[in-house]
């Protein structure tokens, strides 16, 4: 198996490379990436071709991407081309010298393998079983319905931001004419498309630069405190105010736009025009950001031919970040995370937790020594900022935000001050939660502080003020246990109502 692989996206608007890495613990990582911008879709002539000094042009940037990946000892090199190749009349031409000159043999991709693609790069990185999934392109728009996790329709159509810019706008501006123009052109479009119409109320996902964009300048508008725009929720009344804003300034008030890049300033309204008009049309609920696609997905099925598609990001992600960090004794995680449910469960009956509950503990238990790579003296703290910014694919950014805090639990004041820069994402019932959730981990923690795993069995019961906790079966006297579970218990009972006492099994 290739220990890397390299993924060049000639796309429309710019080309990318992403080198991906297989660690010797089984995860994976980027280690390296790449872009430049290109305008393919812009360059195109009057007679539909490339012309030969674009073509040059590109030839040198993925000889460029060559270079880095050999500097990588990269083993397997995949390069895909999208709409303005496909759509290129010199097409052919252009593939044939590509891989004269460079030695790299193009993917030329149809409109459905791009949809597919970015389909399972998305899906494989958040927990959502249905809605429309949207990816513009700088020369073509995907659109997929998927029902389940499965993708049920696709369609893509030959218009993108870079192309639409150059139809329909005017240096970037894009006038009242030319939005009403560019509207009728994209309904007439779709009307082709029935399937479109008949699924309303479904949130619409949205993969690539222009929803990305729209993503950072929405949440430097409102100064959102998470810095992540990967599962972040739009709604469409926010994009429609953002989108008259932007579309009132002129380029050079644009550059002072927080959140949004030089290379964007002229393509940014006109892709948000489509990501508007297309949202009207299927009658979507909201937007939700996906930071992967096209490139993750051709990651998954290059290293996973045979099953790409998860069944389980957030249980895949959780596994891959923890193999990232294998300082972490994979026992005694596993002994404190089996802990931490069993007493979770225990308690569930008398004492019921919010939805989803289970599973931030069950996250938090698998890594909460995440940060001991960094360094073991306070590694909760380097955990938490582990978590918090590492993409935990299948939790929401509050989400995320409560596993790190329970991973790297250490008492209410501190939690306090160690959410304070993202208070406006908590309120007093997710506190009351941290405190919870974190000193049950620590409970499960104690359990096992020899990190030994003496405790075969454990049985645990809340009865009479007392979380009574038998070790059924044990290898020894538990002395370290059992003297760590009572020296937290006064704490435990503070927030549980419980005072927890280990019972060692009767061998008599």
């Amino acid at each position: 198996m290739e220990q890397r692989i390299g993924i060049i996206d000639i796309g429309s608007n710019s080309i990318r490379l992403v080198v991906y890495e297989r660690t010797a613990a089984g995860a994976h990582r980027v280690i390296d990436g790449s872009k430049r911008s290109a305008r393919l879709s812009e360059q195109i002539d009057d007679t539909g071709s490339l012309p030969d000094h674009k073509i040059n042009e590109l030839i040198e940037m993925i000889n460029h991407f060559r270079l880095i990946c050999a500097h990588h000892r990269t083993g397997l090199i995949r390069a895909v081309a999208t709409a303005a190749i496909r759509n290129a009349t010199n097409r052919q031409q252009i593939l044939e010298r590509v891989e004269a000159e460079s030695g790299l043999s193009i993917e030329l991709l149809s409109g459905q393998e791009e949809a597919g693609f970015g389909f399972l790069g998305m899906i494989n990185s958040m927990d959502i079983d249905s809605g429309f999934l949207i990816d513009i392109g700088g020369g073509s728009t995907e659109v997929s319905l998927f029902m389940n996790r499965k993708l049920i329709q696709s369609v893509s159509f030959p218009f993108g931001c870079v192309s639409i810019t150059r139809q329909f706008a005017q240096r970037g501006m894009l006038e009242n004419g030319g939005l009403q123009a560019l509207e009728q052109m994209i309904h007439l479009a779709a009307a082709s498309e029935q399937w479109l119409k008949n699924s309303p109320g479904l949130p619409l996902v949205g993969v690539g630069g222009t929803v990305r964009s729209l993503a950072k300048i929405h949440q430097a508008s409102i100064k959102y405190s998470f810095d992540s725009f990967h599962n972040y929720p739009i709604s469409r009344a926010a994009v429609d105010e953002l989108f008259e804003e932007l579309r009132s300034q002129t380029l050079d008030k644009r550059r002072k736009v927080a959140g949004l890049s030089k290379d964007r300033l002229d393509i940014i309204v006109p892709g948000m025009a489509i990501l508007r008009t297309f949202s009207t049309i299927l009658r979507a609920s909201n937007y939700l950001i996906c930071g992967s696609g096209l490139r993750d997905g051709l990651f998954f099925a290059t290293r996973f031919p045979e099953r790409p598609q998860l069944d389980d990001p957030l249980m895949f992600s959780v596994t891959n970040l923890a193999a990232l960090h294998p300082e972490a004794p994979k026992q005694h995680v596993s002994q404190v995370n089996r802990i931490a449910l069993q007493l979770f469960d225990a308690l569930e009956p008398q004492y019921p937790s919010p939805e989803r509950a289970r599973l931030l503990i069950d996250t938090a238990s698998t890594l909460f020594r995440i940060g001991a790579s960094i360094d073991y003296y306070d590694y909760s703290k380097h955990t938490f900022y582990l978590m918090i910014n590492s993409n935990i694919h299948g939790l929401s950014h509050r989400e995320t935000l409560l596993c790190a805090a329970i991973a790297s639990y250490k008492g209410k004041n501190r939690v306090r001050g160690q959410v304070a820069a993202y208070r406006p994402m908590l309120d007093e019932a997710d506190l009351q939660l941290i405190a919870r959730l974190g000193i049950l981990l620590q409970l499960a923690i104690a359990l096992d502080r020899s990190e030994t795993q003496a405790i075969g069995r454990l049985a645990a019961e809340p009865l009479n003020g007392k979380l009574h906790l038998h070790a059924i079966r044990a290898d020894g006297v538990l002395a370290i246990e059992r003297k760590e579970v009572d020296a937290m218990a006064e704490d435990f009972k503070k927030i549980w109502g419980l005072a927890p006492v280990l019972t060692l099994p009767d061998y008599r």
